[in-house]
């Protein structure tokens, strides 16, 4: 063939290769030794198990990576990543699926750990670059939808009164925390456009 013959024509890439584009990290350097998943505190919440996952991506099932409840269960405690021998961010993986899932406009079988996450996120930005506890609960129950249940169940008072029990036990600070000082750095981090 020629050269003209493949003008037009777009690389395919697979779901390893936009995972190496797009954080560096290189999920076909995996020999499935399964050390992630023997340490992971979580799986007898999901559906694959992390090793499963990673090799999944390596073999380009988009589909069943992206549809999987393990990415969503996941919590970033980075125990995958620190004990795999080859070095691959498993936990980082996870957060590039997920991120992947949400911009490709996937089912989330899990809508509260996306609302968390944006609220989480939302939470860091309007506190100036800090967590701001209250703020964060705030946010979690308007987006999770959770609020108006809390409220109709009496739960709402429960937490109220444990949030009293943390707040006098000093586990709980109704005081906003201070603003990053590089402001517009973290500026800058919201700025930038979604991949």
């Amino acid at each position: 063939m020629g050269a003209t013959e493949y003008s037009g024509l777009e690389p395919q890439f697979t779901l390893s290769d936009e995972i190496l584009r797009d954080r560096q990290i290189c999920v076909t350097d995996c020999y499935q030794c399964a050390k992630c998943s023997a340490g992971c505190p979580l799986t007898f919440a999901m559906d694959l198990l992390p090793h499963a996952i990673i090799r999944l991506a390596g073999l380009g099932q988009t589909d069943a990576v992206l549809g999987s409840n393990t990415i969503w269960v996941c919590s970033a405690c980075e125990t995958c990543t620190t004990r795999c021998p080859n070095d691959i961010d498993i936990a980082g993986v996870m957060d590039y699926l997920k991120e992947r899932a949400v911009r490709t406009g996937r089912p989330v079988p899990q809508p509260q750990v996306l609302a968390f996450h944006r609220a989480f996120l939302d939470n860091i930005r309007l506190a100036g670059g800090r967590l701001n506890e209250p703020l964060l609960l705030g946010l979690y129950m308007l987006k999770s939808g959770q609020g108006l249940k809390k409220v109709q169940t009496g739960e709402l008072l429960e937490d109220l009164r444990l949030g009293i029990r943390m707040f006098q036990k000093g586990r709980l600070s109704l005081k906003p925390p201070r603003r990053v000082q590089q402001l517009e750095a973290l500026a800058k981090l919201w700025r930038q456009p979604k991949a």
